[in-house]
């Protein structure tokens, strides 16, 4: 079976003062989140579209859902105190509802990405039916300085480099087994879910995203968002 998890815990303190979290904020006639959890109802593969949120947020995603959203394989639980606490909260939803089977594969999507396509939901799906993990990524356009306190320490080649999107995917039971092998101190400083598989010793496949699949974190990005929605820009 493949699921989808939109991940909906963030609590957006890079928006600023906002009267509620950033993918509850609208964006053209629809919340940001429903946007983004319409091109995943759109997918008849997915067994069940688990979206994860703060506890005190539950009631409020329901009402949203049910107001603009008429497919019963939507869900919404509790996340986690941080990012891949939210993930596995929905890994251990489909084990509890539904089994895990080996091949059983899991899509992960930001719920502040409202411009996935059908294109990379679809090479998502295809690739981690071969990988254990699979992170979507576009070639980094500006040259990326390693460095720390005003000190910059390695300049890679441009070539090798790529900056990561989501979604990621992952075989369920090999990314279980991936989590467990951590350590608490490695837990505590993970930034990305597909690192969990790459300290395993896991291979992760990339495939390609796109410019527009924006993450929505900041106020500018919101405009940007707000143009691409009402057409004044296409990127």
């Amino acid at each position: 079976m493949i699921y989808a998890q939109i991940l909906a815990g963030g609590k957006g303190t890079r928006m600023g003062n906002t009267p509620m979290l950033k993918q509850f904020l609208p964006l053209g006639k629809e919340p940001i989140l429903i946007q983004t959890i319409e091109k995943f109802v759109l997918e008849e593969r997915f067994k069940a579209i688990i979206v994860v949120c703060p506890a005190d947020w539950v009631t409020h995603t329901e009402d949203l859902i049910h107001k603009y959203v008429t497919d019963s394989r939507v869900v919404v639980i509790t996340g986690g105190a941080e990012r891949n606490d939210t993930l596995m909260n929905g890994i251990a939803y489909i084990e509890k509802t539904f089994g895990l089977n080996d091949d059983d594969a899991v899509v992960t999507h930001d719920a502040v990405r409202p411009f996935i396509t059908k294109r990379i939901i679809d090479d998502n799906i295809n690739a981690v039916m071969h990988h254990a993990a699979v992170d979507t990524v576009v070639p980094a356009i500006d040259t990326i300085v390693r460095g720390e306190k005003d000190q910059a320490s390695e300049i890679p080649i441009r070539e090798y480099m790529y900056q990561g999107q989501i979604p990621q995917s992952f075989n369920i039971k090999c990314l279980k087994k991936a989590f467990n092998q951590l350590t608490n101190a490695q837990k505590a400083v993970l930034s990305d879910s597909c690192k969990i598989c790459l300290l395993a010793g896991e291979e992760v496949h990339m495939v390609r995203g796109e410019v527009s699949n924006i993450k929505i974190t900041t106020p500018y990005d919101l405009k940007i968002a707000q143009a691409i929605v009402e057409k004044r820009v296409i990127i």
